[in-house]
């Protein structure tokens, strides 16, 4: 994969990040299989992983619930491999207590000291010095955004992070944090995480509200048009597998998926056509679409196996034109 510099930084990425919220729990449950999954990751030239200090809180693997499960399984990594230095690190803390299926998603912990007490937490779970991008993982609209700005500008000062970001914020939160950041003579957020993928223009509301959508009525997608020094880096990249399933099992295989909407459902009916056209995968298709849009942006992808993981990065390969997509 090539590389995007992220402006006024020193960083450049990889076309795709890796998402581990799944590590030890669908993939990577063995040192053995972890290092072979991001090992194959870095071969094909990944450099972007992605995790949070709550993933993944929520999960139980053979009996036993485990805070922060995910960073303690990428930094073993880390520590096996020595590729702390060959990759890009995001993490991100802030998010409500998710320790089950009924927490309130609305309780964010956002204030100086929860995030001090999360990064910390992370720099100890994922052994290292420092994160390259350091992400709220949620707003707090209470929370004063200058005050927000000013408690990453210590994490920067204190050499405890690079760079800082948002994830799951509106556009109105964003531009008031660069226009202090402005005024203040910072850098303003590098990136932005939120929900964005080939499904999510139409999909029915999701169960978690407080999820961002970037659609054209969000007034995201714009920001992002105007303000390409915040990277889009959008989450769940292949709508939860919707297009693959509907494809390899039809319609039960989606039945009740915030996805399986008309729009989408006809969508996946001309998916074979365009796998013939190009010769390629589902898979291809679905992640190839961010390549094609207007937005320069680097979605994040949680793989099932290195297979997948080649094959999606694959996806980059390919000139899909916009037309392809015009649904």
């Amino acid at each position: 994969m090539e590389r995007k510099t992220i402006p006024n930084t020193d960083i450049s990425v990889s076309q795709m990040g890796l998402g581990t919220a799944m590590i030890g729990v669908k993939w990577g449950k063995s040192p053995a299989e972890a290092d072979e999954m991001l090992g194959t990751f870095l071969e094909y030239g990944g450099n972007l992983i992605d995790t949070a200090h709550v993933y993944s809180d929520w999960q139980e693997v053979d009996g036993v619930k485990e805070i922060a499960r995910s960073e303690r399984l990428v930094g073993d990594w880390l520590q096996r491999s020595g590729k702390r230095n060959d990759i890009i690190l995001i993490t991100k803390g802030g998010h409500p207590v998710f320790t089950d299926m009924n927490c309130d998603l609305h309780k964010n912990r956002c204030t100086r000291e929860e995030m001090c007490a999360d990064l910390d937490g992370s720099l100890s779970k994922l052994r290292t010095d420092h994160i390259d991008i350091y992400m709220y993982h949620r707003d707090d609209p209470a929370i004063p955004v200058e005050e927000m700005v000013e408690t990453m500008q210590d994490f920067v000062r204190q050499g405890k992070i690079r760079y800082w970001a948002v994830s799951n914020w509106k556009a109105d939160r964003i531009r008031a944090a660069d226009a202090y950041c402005k005024k203040m003579g910072y850098r303003g957020p590098a990136a932005d995480e939120a929900l964005m993928n080939l499904g999510s223009k139409y999909m029915a509301p999701m169960p978690d509200d407080t999820l961002v959508y970037v659609q054209r009525d969000s007034g995201l997608y714009d920001y992002h048009l105007e303000n390409p020094d915040n990277l889009l880096m959008p989450y769940a990249g292949i709508a939860e597998g919707f297009f693959q399933k509907y494809i390899e099992k039809g319609p039960e295989a989606v039945k009740g998926s915030p996805y399986a909407v008309k729009e989408n459902i006809e969508f996946a009916g001309r998916i074979p056509e365009l796998m013939k056209k190009y010769d390629c995968s589902a898979m291809n298709i679905v992640l190839g679409f961010f390549a094609q849009e207007k937005v320069d942006c680097v979605p994040l992808y949680g793989p099932r196996n290195s297979r997948s993981i080649i094959d999606a990065v694959k996806s980059f390969d390919f000139a899909f034109d916009s037309e392809d997509f015009a649904f």
